[in-house]
């Protein structure tokens, strides 16, 4: 295949340090999918209110990625950007805010990500009832699920449709949800949807158990692994750090040594885009070859480190993977 003018672009100048790193990760990852393997990516950081559906959403669309590992922040926020987009409020000079300017953005219902502030009150007019909705119509049926599953219920209703502020294209969770592309949210308890039904629970409103936990999450990931990682295997991007990477990584060997299953195979690429400091124990900024000792990745698995702004680098490499 022919590529784009990105592409091009990237491949002349992207010669050294991390932009070398770049291109060899793009083409390791694009290797892997041509050699038949599988890819998870995982979605630390704010990447969903840095709107990387514009180009993640593609990647689901031509099954460059076959499951996502994200926080509930991530997987929430994509959707507050579908309904709300007009009401976020960008601050290019976020680093001159005095302690009262945050807030009057408090006071004025805006939550401050860097430089873009989340209008929390509107996204979840719009939102949170029609999750109770679902919450509730599935807790008079004795059903569970988890909570990936319950957002792509009411993606796939079309409920929301009336108030999309975005082409529905750049929304990574639409494109998934029409896929049903698998997705584990580990701890999604820490996300606004995650209070919304804690609130619920404490009230009385629902019961705990109708959303499934993290380690059912877990269960989840098991079962998908045990089905996908034959043959090349499956990959493994790490967008930022967090339980995102940290969750789903473990799988292998929580596989091989607590449930003792032979023949579990590691994961079968890596690559990291980090901004995470190394020496400070932090596993954010752990070189790949750490992971050897810890049983999910092997000698030769081919892997990759990204030291930059994973909102810069990582369009660049679905562009490439893509052939832009």
């Amino acid at each position: 295949m022919s590529k784009g003018p990105i592409s091009q672009f990237i491949e002349h100048n992207y010669r050294h340090f991390n932009a070398a790193a770049l291109v060899d990760a793009a083409k390791g990852y694009e290797q892997h999918l041509l050699e038949g393997g599988k890819m998870l990516i995982s979605l630390g950081g704010a990447m969903s209110t840095a709107e990387l559906g514009v180009s993640l959403a593609e990647m689901i669309r031509q099954d460059k990625v076959h499951i996502i590992s994200c926080t509930g922040a991530n997987l929430e926020e994509d959707v507050m950007n579908l309904v709300a987009h007009s009401h976020y409020k960008r601050i290019p000079n976020y680093r001159d805010l005095t302690p009262e300017q945050e807030r009057e953005l408090l006071d004025q219902h805006f939550n401050r990500v860097t430089d873009t502030c989340i209008p929390e009150e509107e996204a979840f007019r719009r939102l949170q009832q029609h999750l109770e909705d679902v919450w509730h119509a599935a807790e008079a049926k004795g059903e569970r699920y988890l909570p990936h599953e319950f957002l792509y219920q009411v993606v796939n209703s079309g409920v929301l449709e009336q108030y999309y502020e975005i082409d529905p294209k750049d929304s990574w969770i639409v494109a998934a949800a029409e896929k049903n592309l698998p997705i584990v949210c580990p701890g999604w308890e820490d996300s606004t949807t995650g209070n919304i039904f804690t609130a619920n629970v404490i009230k009385g409103n629902l019961n705990v158990h109708t959303v499934k936990s993290g380690i059912e999450y877990m269960i989840y990931l098991t079962e998908w692994y045990r089905a996908n990682s034959a043959g090349k295997g499956v990959g493994f991007f790490q967008i930022a750090g967090g339980i995102s990477g940290d969750f789903p990584i473990c799988v292998v060997p929580m596989m091989y040594q607590d449930l003792e299953w032979e023949d579990v195979p590691f994961w079968s690429y890596f690559c990291q885009i980090s901004d995470s400091t190394t020496s400070y124990g932090s596993y954010s900024g752990a070189v790949p070859n750490e992971k050897i000792t810890w049983g999910k990745l092997d000698i030769d698995t081919p892997k990759f480190m990204i030291e930059s702004d994973a909102t810069i680098v990582a369009p660049l490499v679905f562009a490439y993977i893509l052939g832009q």
